[in-house]
């Protein structure tokens, strides 16, 4: 596997840059919009013309067939829900996963938002899923095992109570969306390499409230928890350094980790 990851050399890199940041910003753009009583379907609208206004294209659309600007799911649905009749609700969580492509560089972000007056425990899973992505970047070192890292995410994880999703798992990015390595959440029984300055990694933890299995709606892209219970998402394009990580879609977060009582990294 080790062979096939392409190692970004410092002028990609800055590249990577630009396109994680514009990334980040569509991707907070698209979250602003997304209130009670909108359909997903006005919300993929909306993602259209955000990404006209920012004249870059779209990793998603049409990527295997697929059908929408961004991957938006609500509650139950984990990763790769499209624009539909489905409206949000109070109460809601709706996770957006955005792709967009800069100069030819991909960047890919993904959050979970909360929709007006949310359940305590729905919160509980957004800031403990959005801190175990925070948890495996601080491990994303040059000479650190990828294996690791991907386990630094269910250890996080499960002894508050949830599961990871074993089905979907990150990826390596670049010139195209998904490149090697694939980046599971969790320590897998195969051999991952040790990570090298100038790789790519999108991190995105997949947790659910109840069980980790998950089923394909007859669309043939909606991933729903099986046990019809939340789930969320986030997600971050990252690089390898000399030293500390370099989160190239860096933007605010939902949630703080003392909200959870967690000190923070």
């Amino acid at each position: 596997m080790a062979e096939r990851i392409h190692i970004k050399s410092p002028g990609e890199v800055a590249k990577m840059q630009k396109a994680g940041a514009v990334t980040a910003e569509i991707l907070m753009e698209i979250g602003a919009e997304v209130q009670v009583g909108r359909t997903t379907r006005e919300i993929d609208d909306i993602a259209r013309e955000i990404f006209k206004k920012h004249k870059v294209g779209n990793s998603f659309y049409r990527y295997r067939g697929f059908p929408g600007q961004l991957c938006i799911s609500i509650n139950e649905e984990v990763v790769h829900g499209s624009g539909g009749p489905r409206r949000i609700q109070n109460g809601d969580i709706v996770s957006l996963d955005v792709g967009a492509i800069v100069d030819g560089w991909h960047g890919d972000n993904a959050m979970t938002v909360p929709v007006g007056m949310v359940d305590p425990e729905k919160l509980r899973l957004l800031a403990v899923t959005e801190e175990s992505l925070f948890r495996a970047i601080e491990l994303v070192r040059p000479g650190a095992l990828l294996a690791d890292v991907c386990a630094a995410v269910e250890g996080f994880v499960r002894p508050r109570g949830f599961t990871v999703v074993r089905d979907f798992v990150g990826h390596g990015i670049g010139r195209h969306l998904h490149e090697e390595p694939q980046i599971p959440n969790y320590r897998p029984h195969y051999k991952l390499p040790r990570l090298k300055k100038g790789m790519a990694l999108a991190i995105e933890p997949m947790v659910n409230a109840g069980r980790p299995s998950v089923k394909i709606l007859d669309d043939g892209w909606t991933v729903v928890t099986a046990d019809g219970k939340p789930s969320a998402h986030f997600e971050h394009t990252v690089i390898v350094t000399d030293g500390a990580p370099l989160i190239v879609t860096d933007r605010p977060r939902i949630a703080l980790p003392e909200q959870l009582g967690i000190a923070p990294l």
